[in-house]
């Protein structure tokens, strides 16, 4: 499995051996079944999770109930509440496997332990939360000046490998309508 991590880290910056075995050591492998939490509202986010099998979403959930789905990651992507993770305050978040799921986590110190010993890593992940704070940014702005046609367009394009692995009701979750408005 952790090939797999470091094939997606090489896609930015090559690393020696020296760097691989450095991050080898700090990262830990975990399985997730179907419907799994592995960060419940309220606990701190203690990990950073790459993918290496299935999907996740990360949610809220309001005052009546409904959960409100902020973002899925699946495989070759990452998954944190960064908030929580970097100021070690309860997450408002939960995230979820949708599927069986495989895992490569790394703890706060040990990830920030490879930020020194590896100035590169530190690099990559400026470079992986830049594209997802655009992600964000797009998708506040679509929130408030798009139908939801177009974000629903917006979503296939953000999302074409989950498409046919999401049900229709966390598709609606994700877009802020009704399973009924969007079928």
């Amino acid at each position: 499995m952790i090939e797999t991590l470091f094939l997606h880290l090489e896609s930015f910056i090559p690393l020696s051996t020296q760097e691989k075995d450095l991050i080898k050591d700090r990262f830990f492998t975990v399985s997730a079944k179907r419907m799994q939490k592995i960060l419940v509202a309220g606990e701190i986010c203690k990990t950073y999770a790459f993918i290496v099998e299935g999907c996740f979403r990360m949610f809220g959930m309001d005052d009546k109930g409904f959960e409100h789905n902020i973002q899925f990651a699946a495989e070759n992507d990452w998954i944190a509440d960064i908030a929580s993770f970097c100021t070690a305050k309860p997450s408002l978040l939960n995230i979820e496997s949708l599927e069986a799921a495989k895992l490569l986590q790394v703890k706060q110190q040990d990830l920030f332990f490879l930020f020194t010993e590896i100035p590169k890593l530190n690099r990559i992940f400026k470079v992986m939360i830049d594209h997802k704070y655009i992600e964000l940014q797009n998708r506040v702005l679509q929130n408030f000046s798009s139908t939801a046609e177009e974000r629903y367009v917006s979503f296939l394009e953000q999302y074409p490998h989950l498409t046919n692995r999401l049900p229709n009701t966390q598709i609606a979750s994700y877009l802020g309508i009704t399973p009924e408005f969007l079928s």
